[in-house]
């Protein structure tokens, strides 16, 4: 009670300017939760925060995530601008939506999406700023589904009311983002899986001709999964799914899920074409905040055209004291990611960008050479996974070799390795199917319990800091190595849970 009262007391008259001296430092945490009766002062809630955080892993050693962490000044200071803006009010901040629309067509040239007739009337191309790329994915299958009901129903003489009663399907990769799991949960549509294999990680046309029928109202192409940073071939698909819909009198299209690839395969000149140049793909999406390097929470979707695609998503807005269309599915939203996405374009440049992403593979490269060379009792440490030194995301992802036998782990690898302060993250080869929630495997050649692990190696990863971790690894493996009978016991209590437990993914 006495703690209580002086706590009252000094914020009250701020007698104690210091956090560590004050009764905010000794204060428990409520165990409700209730907001405080009593407000603090700015500094000492400010550091009660800064506390909070510092206990958590370094964001810029965390290479499990592809989210970008780092910003100079003059981005931070753009961002705070952005947090008073509510980019959804295009009437009272109408210079905020302009700069949205320069990004948005900057955008969309760097995808190659072609002029729409009627850019004159919108100033813009067919497309949005959204909060990540889990929104856009959402957007761009919402346009898919909708586009093939209008087909559907005129090529079966079915009514509005009668098509909605079909459930439409959405091909795609087993190694599918979870944005895609939300659309299949929450909208009503079949995934139909290709399950590829762990040798590419990738689609072929060959399955997915196996999969395509009527009711497919896309294919769903991955520009860098985030297992392995492989891209699944568009070209091929666009190609095959050309072909059905001539025979068939099908729309089939491609929606490109560029989350991590779609800021890096445009700097990757030997790439075959990917993007808008192939007629059948209809629309792309990104995360600004991985390779766009803008801050957490941006994204983009660009449509080939409004007709039969963004028109359907598209809604008007007049109650805020003008006339505008929104095309997200949230409403307020910040304008902090297309202050700091516009600051990026205009700070790097096609040549900034350009050296990204050469640095960025250069280091990928560097890490994977010092894996390939690790050996264990004269046979190879790793097997590798990811698809190399060109023409993919900056991924290394490998596992350890299984011809050794070791009784640990990829994901003891993981574990390990935060003991270095590096955060290397570690799966298994399996996902829980969004349809009846089993565990399935990932690849059609590989045991769903077969584990891996994968780095990301963003820009914020210099050479430095890869030597450091190059030496944790090693001595993370010289330590497991060292403590093989306690892996063994502790793998062997695992199986004996998971028999009467039930393996989980």
């Amino acid at each position: 009670e006495n703690k209580r009262l002086r706590l009252h007391l000094e914020k009250l008259t701020g007698s104690s300017s210091h956090y560590y001296a004050s009764a905010d430092a000794v204060h428990e945490s409520p165990d409700d939760d209730k907001m405080p009766t009593v407000g603090n002062s700015g500094g000492h809630v400010l550091q009660m925060i800064k506390d909070q955080h510092f206990l958590e892993s370094s964001e810029k050693l965390n290479t499990s995530s592809y989210v970008n962490v780092y910003f100079e000044h003059e981005e931070i200071e753009a961002m705070n601008l952005g947090a008073r803006i509510n980019l959804a009010d295009q009437t009272v901040y109408p210079q905020s939506f302009k700069m949205h629309n320069q990004v948005l067509n900057m955008v969309a040239h760097l995808w190659n999406c072609p002029r729409p007739a009627d850019f004159d009337e919108y100033g813009a191309f067919a497309g949005a700023g959204t909060v990540g790329s889990t929104e856009a994915c959402l957007l761009a299958g919402l346009c898919l589904k909708f586009r093939w009901r209008g087909w559907y129903a005129k090529r079966h003489g079915m009514t509005e009311e009668q098509v909605k009663g079909v459930m439409p399907n959405l091909v795609l990769s087993t190694c599918f983002q979870a944005a895609w799991e939300k659309l299949f949960r929450y909208m009503d549509v079949e995934p139909k899986f290709v399950v590829p294999s762990k040798s590419s990680f990738a689609i072929t046309a060959e399955e997915v001709e196996k999969l395509v029928d009527e009711k497919t109202i896309g294919v769903l192409c991955i520009l860098g999964n985030h297992y392995g940073g492989q891209y699944d071939p568009v070209w091929e698909i666009d190609e095959l799914l050309t072909k059905l819909n001539r025979q068939k009198g099908w729309q089939v299209g491609i929606h490109v899920d560029g989350a991590s690839g779609g800021f890096v395969a445009p700097f990757q000149p030997d790439l075959p074409a990917w993007d808008f140049r192939l007629r059948g793909v209809l629309s792309i999406s990104a995360s600004g905040h991985k390779f766009g390097e803008s801050c957490c929470g941006t994204g983009w979707i660009v449509w080939r055209q409004r007709k039969d695609l963004s028109e359907h998503v598209a809604i008007s807005v007049s109650y805020l004291g003008g006339k505008a269309d929104s095309y997200t599915l949230n409403f307020s939203r910040p304008a902090s990611g297309i202050y700091v996405q516009y600051y990026k374009f205009f700070r790097l440049g096609r040549r900034g960008y350009q050296a990204l992403s050469d640095n960025r593979t250069s280091n990928a490269k560097y890490l994977r050479d010092h894996l390939k060379a690790l050996t264990y009792k004269g046979q190879p440490r790793f097997v590798m996974l990811d698809a190399g030194d060109t023409n993919c995301l900056p991924v290394v992802a490998a596992y350890l070799n299984p011809a050794l036998e070791l009784p640990y782990d990829d994901i003891d690898l993981q574990h390990t390795m935060m003991g270095y302060h590096w955060y290397v993250s570690g799966y298994k080869m399996c996902f829980l199917d969004p349809k009846d929630e089993t565990t399935q495997p990932l690849f059609h050649d590989a045991a769903p319990d077969q584990t891996m692990f994968r780095v990301v190696v963003k820009a914020n990863v210099t050479r430095v800091m890869l030597d450091h971790l190059i030496d944790s690894l090693k001595a993370a493996l010289e330590s497991m190595d060292q403590l093989s009978a306690g892996f063994t016991m502790l793998h062997l209590k695992k199986k004996s849970k998971q028999h009467f437990k039930g393996h989980a993914c």
